[in-house]
């Protein structure tokens, strides 16, 4: 009860400091999207979302009922054509980015809601639709290990990091495979509303933050870099 308690306190501190103006948050979805690279990061912003800090709104090509690459559908409330301004969108991977980075529509959307975000994020294989829609052109960025080859495939004018738990480059921020968008989501909130309030949820959600973005063990463990020589 002590380390809730003082949780709690936590929390009511940041409630009684001046609000921001609201963000409103955009959740892309897709047929074949991951579950937990929209709902772990979007788990991040729970905070925020209880002081009114933030709207989280799911957007996909039409609104209405959209499967999960592991069955589960989740509804999206708007679609592209009726979409409000956003000021964060994340962009999620799954199975389903194989087919989308031909989706005309869904890049087409992309290219033109990029330029009014203050952050897009994307979660393992969606940064192969970022690359796709040329918005990571000339940028450094990094995905899912275990399907890299993929991904690099879609951007061959990407700076792609092999080794990174998430890679900041200005404006667009990419996590590897589908639980570091957690720990990027944690950056994000740091870069929104400050390093006590990323702290504070990380507690909240009694989430291990990683929060070096270099941290990746997983690049090696899919033969994308070596151990030096002795």
């Amino acid at each position: 009860m002590i380390g809730v308690n003082k949780n709690l306190q936590g929390y009511k501190h940041l409630n009684t400091m001046g609000k921001q103006s609201q963000r409103r948050i955009g959740a892309l979805l897709f047929p074949g999207f991951e579950l937990l690279d929209v709902f772990g990061p979007l788990e991040m912003f729970t905070l925020l979302q209880e002081r009114g800090a933030v709207e989280i709104i799911m957007v996909a090509q039409q609104s209405g009922p959209v499967n999960s690459v592991c069955g589960p559908a989740c509804v999206a409330t708007v679609g592209f054509g009726n979409c409000p301004d956003l000021d964060v969108l994340l962009v999620p991977g799954g199975q389903g980015t194989r087919k989308q980075v031909s989706n005309l529509a869904l890049l087409s959307f992309l290219r033109c809601v990029y330029p009014n975000l203050e952050f897009l994020a994307s979660v393992c294989t969606g940064a192969g639709l970022l690359a796709a829609a040329g918005l990571l052109n000339r940028r450094r960025a990094t995905s899912n290990k275990q399907s890299f080859a993929w991904v690099v495939s879609q951007g061959p004018q990407v700076q792609w990091v092999p080794e990174a738990r998430w890679v900041e480059d200005g404006r667009i921020i990419t996590a590897g495979g589908v639980a570091a968008g957690m720990d990027m989501a944690l950056r994000l909130v740091e870069r929104l509303a400050g390093a006590e309030m990323a702290n504070l949820t990380a507690q909240y959600t009694e989430y291990d933050w990683h929060r070096d973005p270099g941290w990746d063990p997983f690049a090696r463990q899919a033969g994308l870099v070596f151990p030096l020589s002795p």
